[in-house]
Protein backbone atom coordinates (compact mmCIF):
# COMPACT_ATOMS: atom_id res chain seq x y z
CA UNK A 1 0.00 0.00 0.00
CA UNK A 2 1.57 3.27 -0.62
CA UNK A 3 1.63 5.96 1.80
CA UNK A 4 -1.50 7.98 2.78
CA UNK A 5 -0.93 11.59 5.27
CA UNK A 6 -3.62 12.41 7.56
CA UNK A 7 -3.54 15.86 9.06
CA UNK A 8 -6.08 15.93 12.02
CA UNK A 9 -6.93 13.68 14.24
CA UNK A 10 -10.02 15.05 16.03
CA UNK A 11 -13.60 12.73 17.06
CA UNK A 12 -13.60 12.71 13.63
CA UNK A 13 -10.35 12.71 11.93
CA UNK A 14 -8.92 10.08 14.75
CA UNK A 15 -11.21 7.00 13.84
CA UNK A 16 -11.39 7.57 9.75
CA UNK A 17 -7.58 7.43 10.23
CA UNK A 18 -7.60 4.58 12.20
CA UNK A 19 -10.13 2.69 9.56
CA UNK A 20 -7.84 3.74 7.08
CA UNK A 21 -4.95 1.18 9.02
CA UNK A 22 -7.37 -1.33 9.89
CA UNK A 23 -7.95 -1.63 6.00
CA UNK A 24 -3.87 -2.04 6.06
CA UNK A 25 -2.96 1.47 4.43
CA UNK A 26 0.11 2.76 5.50
CA UNK A 27 -1.17 5.58 7.41
CA UNK A 28 1.33 8.46 8.97
CA UNK A 29 -0.90 11.18 10.86
CA UNK A 30 -0.09 14.63 12.62
CA UNK A 31 -2.51 16.29 15.08
CA UNK A 32 -1.45 19.44 17.44
CA UNK A 33 -3.06 17.01 20.02
CA UNK A 34 -0.92 14.37 22.03
CA UNK A 35 -3.67 12.78 23.42
CA UNK A 36 -4.63 12.53 19.86
CA UNK A 37 -1.94 11.04 18.21
CA UNK A 38 -1.73 8.62 21.04
CA UNK A 39 -4.90 7.80 20.59
CA UNK A 40 -3.93 7.56 17.01
CA UNK A 41 -1.42 5.11 17.74
CA UNK A 42 -3.03 3.07 19.97
CA UNK A 43 -4.99 2.41 16.97
CA UNK A 44 -2.57 1.41 14.54
CA UNK A 45 -2.13 4.46 12.93
CA UNK A 46 1.67 5.56 12.32
CA UNK A 47 2.31 9.26 13.76
CA UNK A 48 4.34 12.20 12.71
CA UNK A 49 6.54 14.88 14.28
CA UNK A 50 5.29 17.33 12.17
CA UNK A 51 2.18 17.89 9.06
CA UNK A 52 5.37 17.92 6.87
CA UNK A 53 6.77 15.40 7.87
CA UNK A 54 3.78 12.97 7.60
CA UNK A 55 3.58 14.06 3.53
CA UNK A 56 7.07 13.56 3.19
CA UNK A 57 6.78 10.76 0.67
CA UNK A 58 2.40 10.65 0.86
CA UNK A 59 0.89 9.37 -2.14
CA UNK A 60 -1.92 10.96 -0.63
CA UNK A 61 -2.95 13.54 1.67
CA UNK A 62 -6.15 13.89 3.80
CA UNK A 63 -7.17 16.11 5.92
CA UNK A 64 -9.47 17.25 8.70
CA UNK A 65 -9.81 20.18 10.54
CA UNK A 66 -12.09 22.57 12.30
CA UNK A 67 -12.73 25.61 9.92
CA UNK A 68 -11.74 27.21 6.35
CA UNK A 69 -8.85 29.18 8.29
CA UNK A 70 -7.19 25.74 9.83
CA UNK A 71 -7.34 24.79 5.95
CA UNK A 72 -6.08 27.83 4.36
CA UNK A 73 -3.39 28.20 7.04
CA UNK A 74 -2.45 24.43 6.23
CA UNK A 75 -2.10 24.48 2.56
CA UNK A 76 -1.93 27.66 1.65
CA UNK A 77 -0.01 29.34 4.60
CA UNK A 78 3.30 30.27 5.07
CA UNK A 79 5.36 27.03 4.68
CA UNK A 80 1.97 25.33 3.18
CA UNK A 81 2.02 21.71 3.01
CA UNK A 82 1.42 22.52 -1.19
CA UNK A 83 5.02 23.23 -1.48
CA UNK A 84 6.24 19.97 -0.09
CA UNK A 85 3.23 17.31 -0.93
CA UNK A 86 5.09 15.36 -3.21
CA UNK A 87 4.21 15.41 -7.44
CA UNK A 88 1.21 13.32 -8.65
CA UNK A 89 0.14 13.08 -4.84
CA UNK A 90 -3.67 13.23 -4.21
CA UNK A 91 -5.36 15.88 -1.74
CA UNK A 92 -8.70 15.08 -0.28
CA UNK A 93 -9.77 17.43 2.23
CA UNK A 94 -12.57 16.12 4.62
CA UNK A 95 -13.34 19.41 6.76
CA UNK A 96 -16.74 21.36 5.84
CA UNK A 97 -15.48 24.95 5.33
CA UNK A 98 -16.77 27.53 3.34
CA UNK A 99 -16.92 26.70 -0.34
CA UNK A 100 -14.77 29.49 -1.68
CA UNK A 101 -11.95 28.25 0.61
CA UNK A 102 -12.63 25.04 -0.95
CA UNK A 103 -12.30 26.30 -4.55
CA UNK A 104 -8.88 28.17 -3.60
CA UNK A 105 -6.87 25.40 -1.97
CA UNK A 106 -8.05 23.48 -5.03
CA UNK A 107 -6.85 26.20 -7.13
CA UNK A 108 -3.70 26.16 -5.29
CA UNK A 109 -3.60 22.41 -5.44
CA UNK A 110 -3.89 22.49 -9.55
CA UNK A 111 -1.15 25.32 -9.76
CA UNK A 112 1.12 22.62 -8.75
CA UNK A 113 -0.25 19.86 -10.83
CA UNK A 114 -1.90 18.05 -7.97
CA UNK A 115 -5.58 16.52 -7.67
CA UNK A 116 -7.89 17.63 -5.37
CA UNK A 117 -11.24 16.40 -4.19
CA UNK A 118 -13.30 18.44 -1.13
CA UNK A 119 -15.01 15.49 0.59
CA UNK A 120 -17.21 16.98 3.64
CA UNK A 121 -18.82 14.16 5.88
CA UNK A 122 -22.35 13.12 7.08
CA UNK A 123 -22.80 10.17 9.43
CA UNK A 124 -21.05 11.90 12.81
CA UNK A 125 -18.64 10.28 15.40
CA UNK A 126 -20.52 6.85 14.99
CA UNK A 127 -20.52 6.87 11.43
CA UNK A 128 -16.31 7.78 11.32
CA UNK A 129 -16.04 5.35 14.32
CA UNK A 130 -17.90 2.44 12.18
CA UNK A 131 -17.17 3.65 9.34
CA UNK A 132 -20.09 4.16 7.29
CA UNK A 133 -19.84 7.82 6.82
CA UNK A 134 -21.37 9.36 3.57
CA UNK A 135 -18.75 11.46 1.50
CA UNK A 136 -20.23 14.32 -0.25
CA UNK A 137 -17.47 15.15 -3.28
CA UNK A 138 -16.55 18.23 -4.94
CA UNK A 139 -13.66 18.13 -7.69
CA UNK A 140 -13.22 15.98 -11.27
CA UNK A 141 -13.92 12.38 -12.16
CA UNK A 142 -10.69 11.40 -12.33
CA UNK A 143 -9.65 12.68 -8.69
CA UNK A 144 -12.84 10.34 -7.36
CA UNK A 145 -11.71 7.78 -9.37
CA UNK A 146 -8.45 7.67 -7.17
CA UNK A 147 -9.85 8.93 -3.65
CA UNK A 148 -12.63 6.09 -4.27
CA UNK A 149 -10.88 2.86 -2.67
CA UNK A 150 -10.19 5.09 0.25
CA UNK A 151 -13.14 6.84 1.11
CA UNK A 152 -14.99 3.38 0.29
CA UNK A 153 -12.47 2.17 3.93
CA UNK A 154 -14.04 5.22 6.11
CA UNK A 155 -17.29 5.02 4.66
CA UNK A 156 -20.41 3.43 2.66
CA UNK A 157 -22.04 6.33 0.39
CA UNK A 158 -19.98 8.65 -1.71
CA UNK A 159 -21.77 11.55 -3.90
CA UNK A 160 -20.07 13.20 -6.64
CA UNK A 161 -21.72 16.42 -6.32
CA UNK A 162 -19.69 18.40 -9.12
CA UNK A 163 -16.46 20.48 -9.20
CA UNK A 164 -14.12 21.78 -6.60
CA UNK A 165 -16.63 23.58 -4.11
CA UNK A 166 -19.59 22.10 -5.11
CA UNK A 167 -18.75 19.33 -2.09
CA UNK A 168 -19.00 21.77 0.57
CA UNK A 169 -22.01 23.48 -0.96
CA UNK A 170 -23.87 20.35 -0.59
CA UNK A 171 -22.86 19.65 2.56
CA UNK A 172 -24.19 23.11 4.16
CA UNK A 173 -27.24 22.24 2.39
CA UNK A 174 -27.58 18.97 4.23
CA UNK A 175 -26.58 20.90 7.50
CA UNK A 176 -29.26 23.61 7.34
CA UNK A 177 -31.76 21.50 6.58
CA UNK A 178 -30.90 19.08 9.86
CA UNK A 179 -30.76 22.46 12.04
CA UNK A 180 -33.97 23.58 10.85
CA UNK A 181 -35.73 19.95 11.44
CA UNK A 182 -34.08 19.59 14.71
CA UNK A 183 -35.34 22.90 16.08
CA UNK A 184 -38.57 22.32 14.39
CA UNK A 185 -38.89 19.20 16.13
CA UNK A 186 -38.07 19.96 19.92
CA UNK A 187 -40.75 22.63 19.27
CA UNK A 188 -43.03 20.45 18.49
CA UNK A 189 -42.59 18.10 20.99
CA UNK A 190 -42.37 21.00 23.45
CA UNK A 191 -45.92 22.12 22.99
CA UNK A 192 -46.62 18.37 23.08
CA UNK A 193 -45.73 18.35 26.61
CA UNK A 194 -46.71 21.69 27.60
CA UNK A 195 -50.22 20.41 26.76
CA UNK A 196 -49.87 16.88 28.52
CA UNK A 197 -48.78 14.59 25.91
CA UNK A 198 -45.64 12.23 27.31
CA UNK A 199 -42.97 13.20 25.18
CA UNK A 200 -42.04 9.43 24.30
CA UNK A 201 -45.31 8.66 23.27
CA UNK A 202 -45.61 11.50 20.55
CA UNK A 203 -42.16 10.69 19.29
CA UNK A 204 -42.99 7.48 18.22
CA UNK A 205 -46.39 8.88 16.94
CA UNK A 206 -44.60 11.48 14.47
CA UNK A 207 -41.54 8.92 13.84
CA UNK A 208 -44.23 6.78 11.61
CA UNK A 209 -46.40 9.81 10.27
CA UNK A 210 -45.87 12.85 8.17
CA UNK A 211 -43.18 14.81 10.50
CA UNK A 212 -41.00 11.69 10.30
CA UNK A 213 -36.94 12.62 9.95
CA UNK A 214 -33.87 11.74 12.08
CA UNK A 215 -34.32 13.91 14.24
CA UNK A 216 -37.29 11.94 15.81
CA UNK A 217 -35.97 8.92 15.20
CA UNK A 218 -32.02 8.90 15.28
CA UNK A 219 -31.53 11.92 17.93
CA UNK A 220 -34.31 12.16 19.51
CA UNK A 221 -34.23 16.03 21.20
CA UNK A 222 -36.01 15.19 24.71
CA UNK A 223 -34.52 13.51 27.35
CA UNK A 224 -35.78 10.10 28.40
CA UNK A 225 -37.29 9.41 24.26
CA UNK A 226 -33.98 7.56 23.03
CA UNK A 227 -31.94 6.26 25.40
CA UNK A 228 -28.58 6.08 22.90
CA UNK A 229 -29.44 9.61 21.67
CA UNK A 230 -27.67 12.77 23.56
CA UNK A 231 -29.98 13.58 24.99
CA UNK A 232 -30.29 11.19 26.90
CA UNK A 233 -26.80 11.44 28.37
CA UNK A 234 -27.12 15.21 29.17
CA UNK A 235 -26.64 16.06 25.68
CA UNK A 236 -22.80 14.89 25.59
CA UNK A 237 -21.14 13.85 22.71
CA UNK A 238 -22.90 14.10 19.08
CA UNK A 239 -22.75 16.68 16.98
CA UNK A 240 -22.02 20.14 18.35
CA UNK A 241 -24.07 23.14 18.88
CA UNK A 242 -21.46 25.33 18.08
CA UNK A 243 -20.33 23.10 15.21
CA UNK A 244 -23.73 23.62 13.67
CA UNK A 245 -23.95 27.18 14.40
CA UNK A 246 -20.78 26.89 12.02
CA UNK A 247 -22.39 25.58 9.30
CA UNK A 248 -24.96 27.64 9.88
CA UNK A 249 -22.83 30.50 9.33
CA UNK A 250 -21.41 29.00 6.16
CA UNK A 251 -24.69 28.62 4.57
CA UNK A 252 -25.46 32.45 5.54
CA UNK A 253 -22.37 33.06 3.95
CA UNK A 254 -22.99 30.88 0.62
CA UNK A 255 -26.47 32.32 0.42
CA UNK A 256 -25.47 35.71 0.26
CA UNK A 257 -22.65 35.16 -2.26
CA UNK A 258 -24.98 33.10 -4.12
CA UNK A 259 -27.97 35.95 -3.94
CA UNK A 260 -30.93 33.63 -2.21
CA UNK A 261 -32.76 34.05 0.69
CA UNK A 262 -32.60 30.88 3.19
CA UNK A 263 -34.98 32.93 5.92
CA UNK A 264 -35.34 30.00 8.02
CA UNK A 265 -31.79 28.92 8.06
CA UNK A 266 -31.07 32.28 9.19
CA UNK A 267 -33.79 31.57 12.04
CA UNK A 268 -32.34 28.36 13.06
CA UNK A 269 -28.93 29.80 12.96
CA UNK A 270 -30.30 32.76 15.32
CA UNK A 271 -31.40 29.85 17.71
CA UNK A 272 -28.65 27.88 18.09
CA UNK A 273 -26.68 31.11 18.39
CA UNK A 274 -28.74 31.90 21.63
CA UNK A 275 -28.72 28.09 22.56
CA UNK A 276 -24.48 28.78 22.86
CA UNK A 277 -25.01 32.22 24.58
CA UNK A 278 -26.75 30.29 27.17
CA UNK A 279 -23.77 28.07 28.05
CA UNK A 280 -24.95 25.22 25.76
CA UNK A 281 -22.45 25.69 22.77
CA UNK A 282 -20.17 22.28 23.77
CA UNK A 283 -23.43 20.06 23.74
CA UNK A 284 -24.96 18.38 20.98
CA UNK A 285 -26.85 20.53 18.36
CA UNK A 286 -30.13 18.70 20.28
CA UNK A 287 -29.60 20.81 23.04
CA UNK A 288 -31.07 23.61 21.27
CA UNK A 289 -34.83 22.10 22.63
CA UNK A 290 -33.34 23.39 26.29
CA UNK A 291 -34.47 27.14 24.74
CA UNK A 292 -37.80 25.56 25.34
CA UNK A 293 -37.94 23.69 27.94
CA UNK A 294 -37.29 26.74 30.20
CA UNK A 295 -35.71 26.45 33.88
CA UNK A 296 -36.57 23.21 34.42
CA UNK A 297 -34.76 21.17 31.99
Amino acid sequence: MSRIAFIGLGNMGGPMAANLAKAGHDVHAFDLSADALAAASAAGVGTAASAADAVAGAATVLSMLPASRHVEGLYLGEDGLLGAIADGALVIDCSTIAPASARKVAHGAAARGLEMIDAPVSGGVAGASAGTLTFIVGGSDVALGRARPLLEAMGKNIFHMGPAGAGQVAKLCNNMALGVIMAATGEAIALGVANGLDAATLSQMMAVSTSRSWATEVCNPWPGVLENAPAARGYTGGFGNDLMLKDLGLAAEAAMAAGTAIPLGELARNLYALNSAAGNGHLDFSSVVKLLQGSGS
